[in-house]
């Protein structure tokens, strides 16, 4: 074969070229048996690499689906005890008062022996402060903190959880937002089931609530595959961000360390960057059941989604660097996957039905995670829209990820 192989195109020479292009025909003629020596030989190289490169990035996803699914099957590891301490619940607010009033109801009704709740109301222009206030009256364990300046270095939302956690009768903080509702009166006592005497991090997921449109049905399943990635790692001894509106660390180790002194003026991160400086495989748990979660409001308009996911995303870069490049190698494989893929059934035809069967492949391991993921946390998703929402996730990313790339200001509340 080699020496047929000399008489045409692009000639080995070298052992390690005679491998390459014996493995080059073996891989074409296998697609293609129809095709002769010579065809193969003078298929152009591009197409070679393209293909290498196609199926690398198909592999990527199953190992990383892999992965996903050991972390969310494996038994939770033994803890030497878990403590009912008592809790502070902290909740930031700004111009709120409708959500909260549909929260408080929640929060003061849990079933959990001894916990406060904190309002922090940053600035509101309705009437936030005052309808705190009266119910505070109603149940002593309300306390309100309210602010009425901010400093021009700080970012709104961190001066306010600032506020709120040193005001903290407990050591242990609950975080969650004001557009959030717990699924149940058992939230805290369910969060608190990963309190032992090492944890410092409890990380727990928070869904969006469901609503008719292709929006919402995109922000859940971004959501969702977020949460696999996150929570994944954590389990697996390498959490690397959490979600403010449902998760607790202890204000030992905020004040400890500072807070957020070191990145105070930069507008989101109190949530992830938090984690991904302090949190370690042993200090953090987990909660992943239907109990320890909690529901938000999602965006109604995809300029609002656009915004705040240029926020989110625009803290990543402050990652340490070996969660970038996990995030990085994930992302990467993911459109390379897609929009290689499409390329490829496009121009060379004579592969569509090899590279469409690696893509379904990596769809149906995809699906089979996310649904297994939903059940696990009582709350199920539409697997059969994946496919066409794993699509846009591709589009979604290219755009808002670049966008967020070169963006220096974002803002979280006026």
């Amino acid at each position: 074969m080699y020496k047929q192989a000399q008489k045409y195109r692009y000639p080995a020479k070298k052992p390690l070229g005679k491998i390459c292009w014996a493995f080059k025909v073996k891989c074409f003629q296998a697609v293609n048996p129809h095709l002769s020596l010579r065809e193969v030989i003078n298929r152009p190289a591009p197409l070679y690499i393209l293909l290498v490169v196609f199926f690398a990035a198909v592999a990527c996803q199953l190992i990383f689906f892999f992965v996903f699914e050991v972390a969310l099957t494996k038994r939770d590891r033994p803890v030497s005890s878990i403590t009912q301490e008592s809790v502070s619940v902290l909740v930031c607010a700004h111009d709120e008062e409708e959500n909260l009033r549909a929260l408080l109801p929640h929060l003061l009704s849990q079933n959990y022996p001894n916990y406060e709740l904190i309002v922090v109301d940053d600035r509101s222009n309705d009437g936030t402060f005052d309808f705190l206030r009266e119910e505070a009256v109603k149940d002593p364990r309300l306390r309100v903190v309210k602010i009425d300046y901010l400093p021009a270095h700080a970012d709104g939302k961190k001066y306010a959880l600032t506020l709120g956690i040193k005001a903290a009768h407990y050591d242990l903080i609950l975080l969650t937002d004001a557009d959030c509702v717990p699924v149940g009166n058992t939230w805290i006592q369910s969060m608190m089931t990963g309190n032992t005497e090492q944890a410092q991090f409890v990380l727990g997921y928070s869904a969006y609530r469901k609503l008719p449109g292709i929006l919402n049905a995109f922000i859940r399943y971004e959501t969702i595959l977020a949460a696999i990635q996150f929570l994944s790692f954590a389990r697996l001894g390498n959490p690397y961000m959490g979600v403010g509106r449902n998760m607790a660390y202890r204000k030992s180790l905020f004040l400890k360390n500072k807070g957020f002194n070191k990145y105070l003026g930069l507008t989101g991160g109190d949530d992830d960057i938090f984690v991904n400086r302090h949190a370690t495989g042993r200090n953090t748990m987990v909660m992943i059941n239907p109990e320890s979660v909690t529901i938000s409001k999602p965006k109604q308009t995809l300029r609002e989604f656009v915004k705040q996911k240029v926020r989110h995303l625009s803290v990543g870069k402050f990652y340490r660097f070996k969660h970038r490049f996990i995030l990085g190698l994930f992302t990467i494989s993911h459109l390379v996957s897609w929009l290689l893929g499409l390329l490829l059934m496009y121009m060379f035809p004579e592969y569509l039905w090899w590279v469409a069967a690696a893509l379904i492949l990596r769809l149906f391991v995809a699906t089979g995670t996310i649904y297994l993921f939903g059940k696990k946390v009582g709350q199920p998703f539409e697997t059969w829209g994946v496919p066409f929402l794993d699509f846009l996730f591709t589009i979604y990313y290219i755009s808002t990820g670049t966008v967020a790339l070169v963006t220096k200001k974002v803002q979280w509340k006026n």
